[in-house]
């Protein structure tokens, strides 16, 4: 559950603050005729990602075995993509965000009503799509249930509370701190997924080595035992994987966790996001 309430408040809290950047620039400009068609746009997002959700969800359960797997196991690696871009690009670019949300806004601003639902719903939908994306992944992985939808749920709805906050000016957080770690954790989640959708694709026959396990540990932590269910939840652990989710998992989180945290070359980026005061005296 742990992981998915991860992925819902580092996704969710991206989203709150786009949200609050636009809201609180149309307020401190004196334009609050505009906030209808931002919201409009807004929530069209909003329900395009949980139809999105759904689809993935519902229209997955009507396919055989093999063709579960294979779409499994293709989208989880779509997502660990496109969540492995968002970690990098939010670490890149947020020092740049707010200015960059609010030239397309005054552009929208001065292109009509269809223009700024359009832009906050562009805004906010690409979050929500990589998030009902990865969620469902990370849930397909876990197999246990409810248990991640509720995490992501309350993931999501901590990031509308720390959103509010954030716009009220009544919460102080150093969001480039809080940016970097959650982003390092979200790398480790995202091996898990990786490697099982690699197996996923083993088992849909995409790729060989499915009886080729690098180690099996099922006796030391069961899967059904408390701490094997934590650990699948948290990490997507899985005590018994073959070799080649073994290796893609370690070809893809060393790298890529050692870059993002800035350990080959340079100093790491240190993006400043907005402060607690900042989105809502944004000018």
């Amino acid at each position: 559950m742990f992981g998915n309430y991860l992925i819902g408040l580092r996704e969710g809290l991206e989203a709150s603050l786009v949200v609050c950047i636009l809201i609180a620039y149309l307020v401190k400009t004196g334009r609050r005729d505009k906030l209808p068609p931002v919201w409009v746009g807004i929530g069209s997002a909003v329900g395009l990602s949980m139809a999105f959700g759904a689809v993935l969800q519902f229209g997955s359960s009507q396919l055989t075995f093999e063709a579960q797997e294979a779409l499994g196991g293709s989208l989880s690696i779509i997502a660990v993509g496109l969540v492995t871009w968002m970690v990098f690009w939010m670490r890149r670019t947020a020092r740049h965000l707010k200015t960059e949300l609010h030239g397309k806004l005054d552009a929208a601003l001065a292109m009509g009503t269809t223009a700024l639902v359009v832009t906050s719903f562009l805004a906010v939908g690409r979050e929500g799509l990589e998030t009902a994306l990865f969620i469902w992944s990370a849930v397909q992985a876990t197999n246990d249930g409810y248990n991640p939808i509720i995490g992501a749920a309350l993931g999501l709805l901590t990031s509308v509370v720390l959103g509010w906050l954030f716009y009220r000016g009544a919460l102080k957080i150093n969001l480039a701190r809080f940016f970097t770690w959650t982003g390092a954790m979200l790398v480790v989640v995202a091996a898990g997924v990786l490697a099982y959708g690699v197996h996923d694709l083993q088992e849909a026959g995409w790729l060989g080595g499915l009886h080729d396990v690098a180690f099996d540990i099922s006796s030391t932590i069961p899967k059904d035992s408390w701490y094997g269910t934590l650990l699948k939840g948290v990490f997507n652990f899985q005590p018994d994987p073959t070799v080649l989710q073994l290796a893609v998992w370690a070809a893809y989180l060393v790298p890529t966790l050692a870059v993002f945290l800035g350990l080959f070359g340079g100093k790491p980026v240190k993006p400043v996001a907005p402060t607690a005061g900042s989105a809502k005296s944004a000018a």
